[in-house]
């Protein structure tokens, strides 16, 4: 595998990892209420609990995101 065939992979892990970040985002502030309706009909959780979990786990994606699909495809791009 080149260089090349590297740079393209991570760039469209970027993309399309970014894109579910940019909609989970969206989802969790445009319809907050329906997600926590959706989610506690499975694990009783009070709202605030389920704020912290929702805005964490956002956070920790975001933050994987850029380690894990953005900084490899940077990287790459400037060898390549």
């Amino acid at each position: 595998m080149d260089i090349e065939t590297l740079t393209t992979f991570f760039m469209w892990c970027t993309i399309l990892n970014a894109a579910l970040l940019v909609l989970s985002s969206l989802i969790c502030v445009c319809a907050r209420d329906w997600v926590y309706r959706a989610h506690s009909k499975w694990f009783p959780i009070p709202k605030e609990a389920f704020n912290v979990a929702i805005y964490s786990f956002i956070g920790l994606y975001k933050i994987l995101v850029i380690t894990f699909n953005l900084i490899p495809y940077i990287a790459l791009s400037i060898i390549g």
